[in-house]
């Protein structure tokens, strides 16, 4: 993001990334499939025959004990009988009507699809069976003002297996902090437009890594279902916490709408234009294949889109339903990073089960025990899309970034170590003073192998650059991949990507290394390329990516496009 805030910095007033909205998953584990189901009727000496009507009496004392409150409080109970009601704004109005300011302001009551369980008859072997399949119940939605995370809702499964949702808003919870702080801001919907202390409401952001999120959601769990203890008497079990769903937003506040809309748009086409599979693939963590293009094989499906709504434009990029869309809201810029599947990153951990064993990179789980580095992968997937799209808003125009490059330059000097330096600085013993009548002596006459006779050294001049060159363009777009923008490039990261094959014996490989170490020494002259000190790793400039993204993305534009959008 570094590039991105020196390209817009004059224009952006302040940064805050966190989550956004996170929906949480509570799983009675033990009962949460046929065989744990079956140990459930077992302790409570429930035949399969009657599982309906044991099912039935423990959903009227569930919903019972979960509307006591709501009738207790004098809050409203309404049955909502179309999907086309949107719960959120029923619940805001009925908050806005009664003036609820903290605690439960209503409890919807909807038949919503469902995974559930029902005892049906197997044909072949003439018994009763558990089944475990998609069908609808009644669930009961409880919007509440929390007095931790602000406006949010929860919602219980009324029929086996009784699962638990909840659903909040990282923005709506720094509000309520702000306001314990006594912080000034303005809002919009889910976003803020302007912070009195930026840096105070991202310290606050990053508290909520640090919640006991199982102790939280175990108090909201109970208020949806006070009779959980005395249904699970004779068979305890306590709800598992996962994360179905996460958003991390990365903000980026303008001082105006005018500001942002500026270079909006030229945002919007370069990552609907120009992105492709791989670089989405790059983005969301994911190692490439070599080639701009996608195995035929490849285990997943990569899409991206453009939609333009009423609050502005949006760009999105999807793999296997994890996303990272750009989109602007007001003066506010937002780059959002989406998981649904955390299986497609990695966390250092231990394996399950065995908290002191040996730890190993393994899939990111479901569980909130992750939820730290999902935030860690979610942030890092937004700075990658931000960082790709730094050189975009650039005016400089696009001769001055290519003059330089088209010319030849002098090759930089060698560094010198500190012996050769002292060596070259060492000061000769001065000449004794001729005595008193002695002839002066002549200055020594160079001879032609002496050094004295040897010119100047003139520095060696490598050649310019052809961007719209086949050889120099692929040497542009390797060094330019997104996997080398955190850790940088190596001379045989380079061989990987220009050679279609693998050396065949050793003298190639030599051969082969060689030049790509020339063709590194030609980017580093030019500016292109830093080394990385004390290593053998190279990483692009940031007037090199400027000039790199530029370049490359004028060389895939057609003749129609240039001339229209030509200044």
């Amino acid at each position: 993001m570094h590039s991105f805030l020196q390209r817009f910095g004059g224009a952006v007033t302040a940064v805050l990334s966190g989550f956004d909205r996170l929906f949480f998953r509570g799983t009675l584990r033990n009962l949460a499939y046929a065989r744990g189901l079956q140990h459930y009727l077992w302790a409570n000496r429930v035949p399969f025959k009657d599982f309906a009507r044991h099912s039935q009496a423990v959903t009227r004392q569930l919903e019972e004990a979960s509307l006591q409150h709501a009738r207790q409080a004098g809050r409203e109970v309404r049955y909502l009988n179309s999907a086309r009601d949107r719960k959120e704004e029923v619940a805001r109005e009925i908050a806005a009507r009664d003036g609820i300011r903290d605690g439960l302001i209503c409890v919807l009551r909807a038949v919503d699809p469902c995974l559930s369980f029902e005892i049906r008859p197997n044909g072949a072997s003439k018994r009763l069976e558990i089944t475990y399949r998609e069908r609808k119940c009644l669930h009961l939605y409880h919007y509440q003002i929390h007095p931790v995370f602000g406006f949010m809702h929860a919602r219980i499964q009324t029929w086996f297996p009784f699962r638990v949702y909840v659903c909040l808003n990282g923005r709506e919870w720094l509000a309520r902090q702000m306001d314990q702080a006594g912080l000034a801001y303005q809002r919009r919907d889910n976003c803020f437009t302007a912070l009195a202390d930026p840096a105070r409401a991202q310290a606050l952001l990053d508290e909520q890594l640090r919640a006991n999120w199982p102790q939280l959601l175990d108090d909201i769990a109970r208020a949806l279902n006070p009779a959980h203890a005395a249904i699970f008497a004779k068979y305890p079990t306590a709800y598992y916490w996962s994360v179905a769903d996460s958003e991390w937003a990365s903000d980026l506040l303008f001082r105006s709408r005018a500001d942002l809309g500026a270079v909006y748009p030229r945002l919007v086409r370069h990552a609907i234009t120009t992105y492709g599979a791989v670089d989405v693939l790059r983005f969301l963590g994911r190692r490439s294949p070599e080639g701009r293009k996608l195995r035929v094989d490849f285990p997943g499906e990569v899409e991206s889109n453009v939609k333009e709504r009423e609050e502005g434009v949006r760009v999105k990029h999807w793999l296997n339903r994890n996303s990272v869309k750009l989109y602007d809201k007001g003066p506010v810029l937002r780059a959002e990073c989406t998981i649904t599947n955390p299986e497609d990153f990695r966390v250092y951990r231990a394996r399950e089960g065995d908290p002191d064993g040996p730890k190993a990179w393994r899939r990111l789980r479901h569980g909130v025990a992750d939820l730290h580095r999902r935030a860690e992968v979610s942030a890092a997937a937004n700075g990658r899309y931000r960082e790709a799209l730094a050189a975009v808003g650039d005016p400089t125009p696009l001769r001055q970034l290519a003059e330089p490059l088209c010319r030849p330059v002098p090759e930089p000097r060698p560094a010198r170590s500190a012996a050769a330096e002292g060596a070259a600085l060492a000061v000769r013993p001065a000449e004794e003073a001729p005595s008193a009548g002695a002839r002066p002596t002549a200055p020594p006459v160079a001879t032609p192998g002496s050094a004295a006779a040897a010119p100047p050294r003139r520095p060696r001049r490598l050649r310019a650059l052809n961007p719209l060159s086949a050889e120099d363009s692929a040497l542009l777009e390797a060094v330019s991949r997104h996997e080398f923008a955190l850790n940088g490039l190596r001379n045989r990261d380079l061989q990987r990507l220009l050679f279609a094959s693998a050396p065949p014996a050793e003298a190639e490989r030599r051969r082969r290394s060689a030049a790509v170490t020339r063709k590194i020494r030609l980017l580093r002259a030019h500016g292109l390329l830093h080394k990385v000190p004390k290593t053998h790793r190279y990483i692009v400039s940031d007037h090199g990516r400027k000039a790199i993204t530029a370049l490359l993305a004028a060389r895939d534009a057609n003749a129609d496009f240039l001339t229209t959008n030509a200044a």
